[in-house]
């Protein structure tokens, strides 16, 4: 997605429960697993930092849905400290402050099971990556956007950040890539967007050839 469509999806999801998961992927370029794997534990409020360094995924055994918590990331790279925005701030404190409205209103009812996580649902519930995979789409239908997966935001968010001039290497450390290589074989095309764009504005300038 561009900046014009990612403003849009930021409207449109503000208040539904893919909003959290939104804003990770396509501004913080998270993946699934860190977005659902995101504690309050990881957010000092007083550093004004997020640190990405638990996921959860869920797998398929024996036929069962399994949800594996792991107090590590994908690699070593993944684990980073990333500075903690207004706009995210403001949306975790309104999270905050549903969760505890949610825990009274349910009482002994309340799921203690995902306790400490960010991403629960009105009863406690830890919101399960498989959510977020069959939600998303549904949201870009539902309001006429463009089809993309969720994990492109991750890539929306590269793209932002090289087209305002940031380094391939600061892209690695913040995406948390442990090979430099993969940030560039993905993004390569960016490299081709921007001769694309360079072309056009030489044609600009081009002398337009007379045909008799």
């Amino acid at each position: 997605y561009d900046e014009h469509e990612l403003e849009k999806l930021f409207q449109i999801v503000r208040g539904d429960p893919i909003e959290l998961g939104v804003i990770l992927a396509a501004f913080y370029g998270l993946r699934r697993s860190e977005v659902v794997g995101l504690k309050w534990d990881a957010i000092d409020f007083k550093k004004k930092t997020i640190t990405i360094r638990h996921t959860v995924t869920q797998v398929t055994l024996n036929g069962k849905s399994t949800i594996i918590e792991k107090d590590r990331t994908k690699t070593k790279s993944s684990y980073r400290t990333l500075p903690l925005v207004p706009p995210f701030e403001e949306l975790l404190h309104r999270l905050k402050l549903q969760q505890e409205q949610n825990r009274k209103l349910c009482g002994k009812s309340y799921n203690t099971e995902a306790e400490g996580y960010i991403y629960v649902n009105e009863i406690g519930e830890l919101v399960k990556p498989g959510y977020i995979t069959q939600h998303f789409p549904l949201i870009l239908e539902k309001y006429g956007l463009r089809k993309i997966r969720f994990h492109d935001l991750r890539h929306s968010c590269a793209s932002l950040l090289y087209a305002n001039g940031v380094s391939l290497k600061e892209i690695q450390e913040w995406l948390g890539h442990s090979d430099i290589s993969t940030t560039s074989n993905i993004y390569t095309h960016l490299d081709f967007n921007s001769k694309v764009a360079s072309a056009n504005a030489i044609m600009g300038v081009y002398p337009t050839v007379v045909h008799d």
